[in-house]
């Protein structure tokens, strides 16, 4: 975090024009987008009747407009972030780490765009009697090293490249049903750019043998290879092989592994189990069962049950029975 003193800045007018600088934006955005489809309609008329040349210069105004709304975009973002973290620039004297890029791109932004978003401006004056002259002047000519990057290519004053120039009429031809041959020098440098490319990036060894590509070194990850064919070939014969005979004596199930004491076979054999205390199989492929009696057992061997209604000993009948036995 940067350390500074706090200036005479009006926190309520930097409020209200950042949100007028979100909606500023947004419209000038918009506009432009509008203009550039218009613009492209155009520069198919030129490629259509051979103007190829004028075509190109249109292209670089529009690749210009198109950085132009990018840049935009991104200021767009930056006033929506100071918005909501408006309460760190309140109460911190100093400036927050998560806040240099946003402000210090503003502050370099202004100058270059205060004519079409005129809020930019009050924007970084307070911002600038906020956070200081001299921090204002660094951010002004990058000094502080926090300006976004990609701001500054957007903003920039150097010419398109070629290859995107070409790109762009290809694809507005494409778009509008004309016919268009490319620069084929312009073509050529980007195929040899392209195969540099690939020459410098070789994951798999490509132009080589896979005897002849170079090793990887130790702990490189690359994309999976072909698997090796087997070293020994998996050899069939024809009808599935050898066959071998069922040996139905191979297994007694008769024989049980874990012995039993005398007492526990006993008792096995009385309820019909089976090895290892499983039931018995009869020959229809069912347990054997222990049977069940024919008959209920005798009465005399039924218990007594003494609060059964004329078994107990107090009631009148129990009471007669009694004293008949006793005579």
């Amino acid at each position: 975090m940067i350390t500074m003193f706090s200036g005479a800045a009006s926190f309520g007018k930097l409020k209200t024009n950042l949100r007028l600088a979100v909606n500023r934006l947004k419209l000038l955005e918009k506009k432009k987008t509008e203009l550039g489809l218009k613009a492209r309609k155009e520069i198919a008329d030129y490629i259509a009747a051979g103007k190829y040349e004028r075509a190109k210069i249109r292209v670089e105004h529009i690749i210009r407009e198109d950085y132009l709304v990018e840049a935009m975009e991104i200021l767009e973002m930056y006033c929506d972030l100071l918005l909501a973290r408006f309460g760190l620039i309140q109460q911190m004297k100093g400036l927050d780490d998560g806040l240099q890029e946003a402000i210090s791109s503003l502050i370099w932004a202004a100058p270059r765009l205060q004519t079409d978003v005129t809020e930019l401006k009050v924007i970084s004056e307070q911002l600038t009697a906020k956070y200081g002259k001299t921090y204002a002047q660094a951010c002004r000519e990058n000094a502080v090293g926090t300006v976004s990057e990609k701001l500054m290519h957007k903003l920039g004053v150097q010419a398109p490249p070629k290859l995107l120039v070409e790109k762009y009429l290809i694809e507005i031809a494409k778009s509008h049903n004309v016919e268009y041959d490319p620069d084929p020098q312009v073509m050529r440098d980007d195929e040899a750019m392209m195969g540099t490319d690939a020459l410098l990036i070789d994951m798999e060894g490509r132009g080589h043998t896979r005897e002849e590509a170079p090793p990887h070194p130790p702990g490189f990850v690359s994309y999976p290879s072909e698997p090796l064919p087997p070293h020994k070939p998996f050899d069939y014969q024809p009808g599935g092989g050898e066959k071998i005979p069922f040996n139905p004596n191979a297994f007694d199930p008769s024989v049980d592994a874990h012995p039993m004491t005398t007492a526990a076979r006993k008792a096995q054999e009385a309820m019909g189990t089976g090895m290892s205390g499983y039931p018995g199989y009869g020959t229809g492929g069912y347990p054997v069962m222990p049977p069940f009696p024919d008959s209920p057992p005798p009465y005399s061997s039924m218990p007594f049950d003494v609060n059964r209604p004329g078994n107990h000993p107090s009631t009148p009948s129990n009471l007669r029975k009694n004293r008949l036995c006793a005579q």
